[in-house]
């Protein structure tokens, strides 16, 4: 490629899709932190038994540049127990009328800040969209030889940065749901145990919260 034609390429791509198409993701990890500059500004903590797998950075279905991080804590067979999940989305510029709608009626104030609460049980045999970041979290622990619980249950934590609502800071945590004694489908609402889920579901959200510290 001739050096004129690489300078018009650099003027004229946008920032989010030269970074889809290869750089690194900006967020820095230091052991079990994660720093982040800007959108938002914050430090994410996890536990000090956790192991890093890795990060990724693509455009999320043309919409929105999408950074994650994932944490694992494992066992010595490389089953991973516990899944830390954080992730960095913006909608891209060319979607100025995309912003993000939750409806959640569950809030949560964690490091001062507000966040969306909702929570699921779940089952690695329910795959993942092609192309989501469900799919790209299960690849990074993978690549690294872990494998996640047959069936989990998890919390998932949203804080939107500001009021357009297109930037947003997205943890999850989830746990093997076999610790329990319950299935996914005995906790399911037609489930033979699901007046069962309520209790398990808020002292998963408390451990989230005691597990996931945040410094903005």
């Amino acid at each position: 490629m001739r050096l004129r034609t690489i300078l018009a390429f650099l003027i004229v791509t946008p920032s989010w899709l030269m970074s889809a198409r290869g750089e690194q993701p900006e967020r820095t990890v230091d052991h079990n932190v994660i720093t982040s500059l800007r959108d938002p500004k914050v430090q994410v903590r996890v536990p000090a038994s956790s192991t890093y797998c890795g990060a990724d950075r693509w455009v999320l279905f043309d919409i929105a540049d999408c950074e994650l991080h994932v944490f694992v804590e494992p066992d010595p067979d490389k089953n991973a127990h516990r899944l830390y999940w954080i992730q960095f989305e913006q909608y891209v510029p060319s979607k100025p009328d995309l912003h993000h709608q939750y409806k959640s009626p569950r809030h949560a104030r964690i490091g001062g800040e507000d966040f969306f609460v909702d929570t699921k049980v779940n089952s690695v045999e329910e795959k993942p969209k092609p192309g989501s970041d469900g799919e790209h979290m299960r690849a990074i622990i993978a690549a690294r030889g872990y494998t996640l619980p047959r069936e989990f249950m998890y919390v998932r934590f949203v804080h939107l940065l500001d009021n357009a609502k297109r930037k947003e800071l997205m943890i999850i945590y989830a746990e093997d749901l076999s610790a329990t004694g319950f299935s996914a489908a005995d906790l399911r609402e037609e489930g033979r145990v699901h007046n069962a889920w309520p209790n398990l579901e808020e002292e998963l959200i408390e451990r989230a919260r005691e597990a996931i510290q945040l410094t903005f």
